[in-house]
């Protein structure tokens, strides 16, 4: 209803997440028949056999695939072992789909905004030079592998806006969720 009164698209990000790539297709037709622009998927939970399978199916059926990073932080905020969310940036983007969360540096998902911004460019740059002080220790060149756009999310509101725009730019996705609903303004 409000797609035909405002005649912007409208859509809701269906999660396909399943315990196999069976059940995930499954999920991923229905979203289809419901004529969903966009679904989603928790890549690290699945996996990246499962995450590729999906991507692939995305671009062969018309419809985007945003990435959430569920259990990143068990894997890349430990102190003593783990890896850097930079590798699994370039997992993803080796693995396919169309925008992941990346942090925000400001509102709850608050990082370095050096290192945030280090794996943004890693995620939609086709070439990034070397830059020790942004996490980058070796220039990439991605050559034509198709790049993932950044979604700051998590915890912001409207006030975050000057400083979104200043840190990601404006080729990037801003989800506002609980941080505009929770402020004592609303929404």
């Amino acid at each position: 209803k409000a797609q035909a009164e405002t005649g912007e698209i409208k859509g809701h990000y269906l999660n396909c997440t399943a315990a196999t790539c069976e059940e995930m297709l499954k999920r991923a037709e229905f979203a289809k028949e419901l004529e969903m622009p966009i679904i989603m998927h928790d890549f690290l939970t699945a996996g990246f056999t499962a995450n590729t399978t999906l991507s692939k199916w995305c671009r062969d059926n018309g419809l985007l695939l945003h990435i959430h990073r569920a259990m990143h932080a068990v894997i890349d905020r430990q102190k003593n072992h783990g890896m850097h969310f930079r590798v699994l940036a370039k997992c993803l983007r080796m693995s396919g789909g169309d925008h992941i969360h990346t942090g925000t540096v400001v509102g709850k998902l608050e990082g370095d905004k050096a290192v945030t911004l280090g794996f943004v460019d890693l995620l939609r740059e086709n070439y990034i030079e070397q830059d020790r002080s942004k996490g980058i220790y070796f220039t990439q060149d991605w050559a034509s592998m198709p790049g993932v756009m950044a979604v700051a999310s998590g915890g912001i509101h409207v006030w975050h806006m000057p400083a979104l725009v200043e840190i990601f730019g404006d080729d990037s996705v801003l989800q506002f969720g609980g941080g505009t609903l929770g402020h004592p303004w609303g929404n």
